[in-house]
């Protein structure tokens, strides 16, 4: 097992940075991408963007799988949006950077998504309903976007308050 990445807490001034892109996956970044996934399962949660692990880089993880299902990871490097329905879809989300806090946020329902995969090969993903949700939270990360940044600021301004009380209490 390897050993797992501190996952950052907001307002951690990397989460609101953009992440630079890869050159190539190496063997560095299937390290990187390894890793990732065991403190993601560890979390748990079901996506992981380098950002929340403080590693500046274009590289994300999923895994929808539930706890009683075989594992299906997905490792994105340089993921880009190149489809988005017109339709929307609104769900409920959360975040492992943001602990214990969630709201609905509106999404495009359908994304298609380029990226190069754990071997480096070219690949897209079609994603809809909770993978379209999370693939987009993910990417946002890597452009410096948290879900809460869709909210009111009233609401943003609450969870981020909540957030900050836990932490006192060193509850995260």
């Amino acid at each position: 097992m390897s050993t797992l990445y501190d996952i950052i807490n907001v307002p951690h001034p990397s989460l609101k940075a953009v992440a630079n892109p890869i050159d190539s996956v190496t063997n560095d970044i299937r390290k990187q991408m390894d890793t990732m996934l065991a403190t993601m399962y560890d979390a748990p949660g079901i996506g992981l963007a380098a950002n929340q692990v403080d590693i500046l880089n274009r590289v994300l993880v999923m895994d929808l799988a539930g706890t009683d299902e075989k594992k299906n990871p997905i490792c994105m490097a340089n993921p880009e949006i190149i489809y988005e329905s017109e339709e929307m879809s609104v769900m409920e989300e959360g975040c492992l950077s943001i602990p214990h806090q969630a709201a609905e946020v509106e999404r495009p329902a359908i994304v298609r998504v380029k990226y190069l995969d754990y071997n480096g090969n070219p690949a897209e993903l079609e994603a809809e309903g909770l993978l379209s949700h999370c693939v987009q939270h993910e990417i946002d990360h890597l452009n410096g976007t948290l879900f809460i940044d869709y909210l009111s600021s009233l609401k943003r301004n609450m969870i981020l308050k909540k957030v900050e009380k836990l932490k006192k209490q060193n509850l995260i």
